[in-house]
């Protein structure tokens, strides 16, 4: 989705001639509660930003849902103080009655968009989906932030079929105890705390990772060198199932958990599980070189992939896609 400029059209006897018009510069606003900002609500500094606009946001508890659409690329959104839990952008909607954009806290179309520094949360509990966050545009960045939740957390969704959206997680946490972070996009999740929540079961304490990625697309979710953490019962949480997305059979998901630390609470067998009648097998699974006491420890349905291979899973590789976008840090 490109940038667009104005311009200003004359008309002539041989053809017609576009002549630039004047840049338009980007907006910057200031978003407080307590009115010394520019806005009260970040809905509304997001309607009225430009294109590459930057919105700081004050501390303070903001009430979602905030809609970020599609024409607001290059948008950045920022908390003021640069600690993330001192603008908490909430909700409490559930899919069962919203629908799951509109149970997202916050909903993000925007192409080439940045949010840091704050947090993002949905409180609705056990009993339905309820996003913190859906991530819906290319070449989007998320650093310093938290999104918390407890099922779907954090969803990456380009639509059915091969097109594939790209975001970038950085230094930051997510929460979550059920397929908390889901999609099919080609997600990084990097340098990042991610903790299952304990729900208090001796035997299942949910699932992580819920990828549905296009079995035409390479990469899906990469998580490296973050740390996975629970209190809950040892060896009761898996790293992810196999989502068929509408239970389509090219909906072949591909996780891979690289360079990380993983908590004693993830399973030994049973660390990848089925979903809805589909094997685990069917998706693409693999760990690559990690430590703690929920590494591998040599099961057969933990998958290893080879350093060779690792070298072709980077960061860098699952969100250059055709353009060489490289947000790595």
């Amino acid at each position: 989705m490109p940038r667009s400029t104005t311009a200003a059209v004359v008309l002539t006897a041989a053809a017609l001639i576009a002549v630039p018009g004047p840049a338009v510069a980007a907006t910057s606003f200031t978003v407080a509660t307590d009115g010394s900002g520019n806005y009260t609500t970040i809905q509304a500094a997001i309607a009225a930003s430009s294109t590459g606009g930057v919105i700081t946001v004050k501390a303070g508890t903001y009430q979602g849902q905030v809609q970020i659409p599609a024409s607001k690329s290059g948008l950045t959104i920022q908390g003021a103080t640069g600690n993330s839990a001192d603008v908490v952008i909430t909700g409490n909607k559930p899919q069962s009655t919203a629908g799951t954009a509109g149970s997202a806290t916050v909903y993000n179309l925007a192409p080439n968009s940045t949010i840091k520094g704050l947090t993002m949360q949905n409180t609705y509990g056990a009993g339905s989906q309820a996003l913190a966050l859906y991530a819906a545009g290319d070449r989007q960045v998320y650093r310093n932030v938290q999104m918390k939740g407890y099922q779907d957390t954090f969803l990456s969704w380009g639509g059915t079929g091969s097109s594939q959206i790209r975001q970038y997680i950085y230094k930051s946490y997510i929460s979550g105890a059920v397929d908390f972070i889901y999609g099919n996009g080609a997600v990084v999740i990097d340098s990042t705390t991610i903790e299952s929540l304990n729900i208090g079961s001796s035997s299942n304490n949910g699932y992580i990772t819920a990828a549905a990625t296009d079995d035409s697309n390479a990469y899906g979710f990469l998580i490296t060198r973050s740390t996975l953490k629970s209190s809950a019962t040892a060896q009761t949480v898996a790293l992810g199932r196999c989502w068929h997305a509408g239970n389509a059979s090219d909906a072949i998901g591909q996780v891979l958990v690289r360079e990380s630390t993983l908590g004693g609470h993830v399973r030994q067998a049973g660390a990848w599980q089925d979903m809805s009648g589909w094997s685990w097998k069917t998706c693409r699974f693999n760990e690559y070189a990690n430590t703690g006491a929920g590494a591998s420890t040599g099961t057969s349905d933990r998958p290893q992939m080879s350093a060779s291979t690792a070298a072709n899973y980077t960061a860098q590789k699952y969100l250059a896609g055709s353009d060489g976008w490289n947000p790595v840090q």
